[in-house]
C-alpha cells in the first residue's frame, strides 16, 4: 500500500511576440486550437461549445474568487495572459496540456475542473465483488480497496479480512505516514516499532506507519478491519 490573440480575416488568431505580429492560419497556433463554431441550423451550441463555456466561466470564478489577475494566473499557471482571457470570453477552445496547466494552478485535478454539474453523477461506487480493487488475495489474507484508483490522494481506504493465524505485516512507508485501523469481526493485535495493542470489534488504533508495523488476527475466526491511511 503506498504506497492571444485577435481575430483577422483569413487569420485565427494573432499574437504579440518579440518580433512583432505574428499570424495562425486555419489550422490554429501551438497549445490552443480553433474555436468551435455553433450549429447555426438549429440554433445550438455543440457540446464542445458548452465545454467551453463552462471551462471559461468555471476559470473565471475561480481566479476572482481567490483574488488573482490574469496576470497572477498566467504566472501561476505557465499559459500566457493572452489565452487565458480568450478562455474566459469563451473564445478559444485550449489543448488538454493547457487545461492541465490551469487546474494545476488552482490546485485542482484536470477532473474537478473541468466537471459540469448535471453532466455525469457525483456519486462513485466501487462494488463488492469488483476485482480491479481486490489488492491482494491469497489464504491468509485478503485486501480490498475502498478509494477510487484514479485520484491522486494522500489518503487511502482498505477492508482487510485476516484467516485465523493470518497476519499482514508491513515495511516502513513515507516518513510522517499513520494509520487508522477499526474492527469490524474478531480479536485483532496492532503492532507499530516495539508496542502492541489487542482490539475487540468496535475498537479503533491509529499508530505510526513510517516503521516496521503489523496487523494480526489474534482470534480464533476470520478478523475484519477498515484501515486508512494518512500519507503526510
Amino acid at each position: 500500500m503506498n504506497a492571444n490573440p485577435v481575430c483577422k480575416k483569413n487569420f485565427h488568431y494573432i499574437e504579440h511576440g518579440q518580433g512583432g505580429l505574428r499570424a495562425w492560419g486555419p489550422e490554429g497556433m501551438p497549445g490552443m486550437k480553433p474555436p468551435s463554431r455553433t450549429n447555426s441550423r438549429h440554433g445550438t451550441a455543440s457540446p464542445g461549445e458548452a465545454i467551453n463555456r463552462h471551462l471559461g466561466r468555471r476559470v473565471k470564478h475561480l481566479r476572482t474568487g481567490r483574488g488573482w489577475s490574469l496576470e497572477a494566473l498566467a504566472q501561476a499557471s505557465g499559459v500566457s495572459r493572452s489565452m487565458l482571457s480568450q478562455i474566459e470570453r469563451e473564445a478559444a477552445n485550449p489543448t488538454l496540456a493547457v487545461t492541465l496547466r490551469i487546474a494545476r494552478a488552482f490546485g485542482l485535478a484536470l477532473g474537478e475542473l473541468l466537471e459540469m454539474p448535471g453532466a455525469a453523477s457525483t456519486v462513485t461506487v466501487i462494488r463488492a465483488q469488483d476485482h480491479a480493487y481486490h489488492y491482494r488475495s491469497d489464504q491468509d489474507c485478503r485486501i480490498r480497496t475502498l478509494s477510487p484508483l484514479n485520484l491522486e490522494k494522500d489518503v487511502e481506504f482498505y477492508e482487510i479480512r485476516l484467516e485465523r493465524g493470518g497476519a499482514l505485516r508491513s515495511s516502513p512507508h513515507f516518513e510522517g505516514t499513520r494509520e487508522f485501523l477499526t474492527v469490524q469481526r474478531g480479536r485483532i493485535r496492532v503492532e507499530s516499532a516495539g508496542d502492541g495493542e489487542e482490539l475487540n470489534p468496535g475498537d479503533s488504533a491509529s499508530y505510526r506507519a513510517d516503521v516496521p508495523h503489523a496487523i494480526i488476527n489474534a482470534g480464533k475466526t476470520e478478523g475484519v478491519v477498515f484501515l486508512i491511511v494518512i500519507y503526510r
